[in-house]
């Protein structure tokens, strides 16, 4: 494997995004192009799992190339790595597709085991703000629902009782994500499959994070 990690850039006037074009999910913010390079090459240690977990490993010494800069906007400056690149839009092999659905697997796989093992309650930002770990899960579960139906799969909404339900939409959107792609986006809406990967893996992760990170006293 090489060890060449390309990096997309999207900027907005506040907040700048670096992802990994290859690996879903692995993508940071920062306030300057420098700040989320620096911010990626800092979660290496923290998305390595994630890519071994999807029998994906990464390359041991990665050097970051950016490949691509686009423009964000209003989600960018919200803080959600919004853009569809131009990388996105590639065509996508069946081979390649079902690598992306693993590192997405794994990525919810790692989401739901950090949030079985925290306690309900997590530590509050400075101004008492945070979510507590059950509407974590509840948020990150509806957020994959509006991305199923942008992925054009119509599904009920997940019912927290019942675990069934969130595997099923889980599936649906797996099955999706492992189709080649001519790079066209998905349903005929605005996401290609690269892209959806991407987002659906990096939200998971964002979130897993953002408890592993408020667990600690």
């Amino acid at each position: 494997m090489q060890d060449r990690i390309r990096v997309a850039i999207e900027s907005s006037p506040t907040k700048t995004f670096a992802t990994a074009i290859d690996w879903p999910g692995w993508s940071r913010s920062g306030r300057t192009e420098a700040d989320a390079l620096e911010g990626l090459a800092a979660y290496l240690a923290r998305y390595a799992p994630i890519a071994l977990r999807a029998g994906a490993p990464l390359p041991a010494h990665p050097a970051f190339e950016v490949d691509e800069r686009q423009d964000g906007g209003s989600g960018t400056e919200f803080g959600v790595p919004s853009r569809v690149t131009d990388a996105d839009a590639r065509p996508l092999t069946g081979a390649e597709a079902a690598r992306r659905a693993l590192l997405v697997e794994a990525a919810w796989a790692v989401f739901d085991a950090t949030a079985a093992a925290a306690p309900e309650s997590l530590r509050k930002g400075p101004r008492g703000g945070g979510r507590d770990t059950s509407k974590i899960v509840e948020h990150v579960h509806g957020a994959d629902h509006a991305y199923a139906r942008e992925m054009g799969i119509k599904i009920p909404p997940p019912d927290p009782a019942e675990p069934g339900s969130i595997a099923r939409m889980r599936t649906a959107m797996l099955e999706v994500l492992r189709e080649p792609s001519d790079g066209s986006p998905l349903a005929g809406r605005r996401w290609t499959s690269r892209y959806a990967a991407h987002r659906i893996a990096w939200h998971a992760l964002d979130h897993a994070w953002e408890i592993e990170d408020r667990r600690t006293p």
